[in-house]
């Protein structure tokens, strides 16, 4: 383990990129995943149709795949984006269709008679849906949007295959040089360890902190 604590900067920085890749797709994700769930709930026939047919894609297809499709299959269509880009955009899609089925049933968990009770105040559906229906909505989602967001922090390093600098990319780079695999591999095992238990403990943090308002 010695080669790995003599190479622990340059990992971290592998680690750094990790955690941002996490933060900023999951961000994008719950943009996405938000949009689609009322659009499943609330869009017309065609509207829906479309929510249905993005989720039923991502969720069927391997995140890798779709990966590769953004960043090498685009090029045929004259479309070039950066490593780091096709990755922010690959992964934020990927959340968001899984995001968006957690929503969807957070949304319907919701008792309709408080929607009822909300309409005969004079709400229309939009503030009704923003004052009444969302806010219980999240506080039921938390619990599987952690899971999604623990999951993304360790499917970020699929994006390896394009070259973006996230830790996996570092370890190969490292394995590349030194030819050894066993300590680099444990040790950025244990560096996915440690970022996933802490997510999960502030994640828990922050669930209890808003379950107390209710």
């Amino acid at each position: 383990m010695q080669l790995v604590f003599d190479n622990l900067p340059f990992l971290l920085k592998g680690a750094g990129y990790t955690l941002l890749l996490t933060i900023v797709s999951m961000f994008f994700g719950l943009i996405i995943g938000l949009v689609v769930a009322i659009a499943r709930l609330k869009g017309n026939p065609p509207i829906r149709w479309i929510a249905r047919f993005y989720v039923s894609i991502i969720r069927g297809t391997p995140l890798l795949v779709q990966i590769v499709i953004i960043y090498y299959g685009l090029v045929d269509y004259g479309i070039t984006l950066g490593s780091l880009t096709a990755a922010y955009i690959a992964l934020s899609v990927n959340a968001g269709a899984y995001l968006s089925e957690t929503f969807r049933g957070a949304i319907l968990s919701v008792p309709k008679g408080q929607l009822e009770a909300a309409y005969s105040t004079g709400m229309t559906p939009w503030q009704a849906m923003r004052r009444i229906v969302l806010p219980q909505a999240m506080r039921i989602a938390i619990p599987p949007m952690g899971n999604t967001f623990i999951g993304m922090l360790k499917e970020t390093s699929l994006v390896s295959v394009i070259t973006v600098s996230e830790l996996l990319r570092q370890a190969q780079l490292l394995i590349a040089q030194y030819y050894q695999y066993m300590p680099f591999y444990l040790g950025i095992g244990i560096m996915y360890w440690i970022m996933s238990t802490g997510l999960a403990f502030i994640l828990e943090r922050f669930e209890r902190r808003l379950a107390k308002a209710y």
